[in-house]
């Protein structure tokens, strides 16, 4: 083979290891933490307490669910029960953080946030589902993270995910709903445009005697140390801010009252 040959032959071998890397890195999605063969092994969420999806992309994991919105590039919701027994101290190695193969869309690639300044903030707590290997690699999915300022996921985003185990533990099971409010003229980090929220949210339901209770918060994405029931909300307040129906299956007279007010009674801080 003569030295042109050759050097044509090198030259579309590195062009196709070129392309082979690109496309292993845009596309390749792993699926690494879920187990279809563990179907039975699950955390139901309740159905009259599951929120509506703005964008029909409903994702179910085995110990939470999620409504994906590919616009802002993560979830406008992740959904899950937390119960007294989900509280192990078990400890799990923590794993890497990977695509969610279960979004259609594709989630976000974790190398958005890479030098970004932003932590990769949970919205399920990885701490909330320790008593399981796989139910704690679930959270490390991207579809379960958005950006938040690192003050405030150490600080009072912290402080709210450690008083909502104390209640699971007081109360017996609690259920949980969070995420960023996503509005228009957010920052935007990454190649893919991941939008940092300026406002969290997290929504408590438990069952108390038949009929439920019900707790939210708007916390803006900075550190505060202003007491976590200073943030307390009404849940209509949040429902105007995301577009999103938080309790439509109850009753409608049970659903108006319930989210029309802000009220801490009943939840012991």
């Amino acid at each position: 083979m003569g030295p042109m040959k050759r050097k044509t032959v090198y030259t579309v071998l590195l062009l196709c290891c070129v392309v082979g890397f690109w496309v292993f890195d845009n596309f390749y999605t792993p699926d690494t933490y879920s187990d279809p063969s563990n179907a039975g092994l699950q955390t139901a969420i309740p159905g009259d307490f599951m929120p509506s999806s703005t964008t029909g992309d409903i994702v179910y994991h085995s110990h939470f669910a999620l409504s994906y919105n590919e616009s802002y590039e993560q979830a406008e919701w992740v959904a899950y029960s937390l119960k007294r027994e989900h509280l192990t101290e078990d400890r799990r190695k923590r794993p890497y953080f990977v695509e969610d193969p279960k979004v259609r869309t594709k989630s976000a690639d974790w190398r958005n946030y890479k030098g970004s300044g932003y932590d990769r903030g949970h919205l399920c707590p990885a701490g909330d589902r320790k008593f399981s290997e796989q139910a704690y690699n679930e959270t490390f999915y991207t579809s379960n993270i958005s950006p938040q300022d690192r003050a405030f996921n150490a600080g009072i985003w912290n402080r709210l995910e450690i008083q909502v185990r104390s209640w699971a533990r007081r109360y017996g099971e609690v259920f949980v709903v969070a995420g960023g409010v996503l509005e228009e003229g957010l920052e935007e980090i990454g190649e893919e445009d991941v939008d940092v929220p300026r406002y969290y949210y997290k929504i408590l339901a438990r069952r108390e005697s038949g009929s439920p209770k019900i707790l939210a918060f708007l916390l803006p994405g900075e550190e505060s140390k202003r007491p976590l029931a200073a943030f307390a909300v009404s849940v209509d307040e949040i429902e105007k801010r995301t577009g999103i129906d938080f309790f439509g299956q109850l009753p409608d007279g049970q659903e108006e009252e319930l989210e029309s007010r802000a009220d801490t009674a009943g939840w012991k801080f």
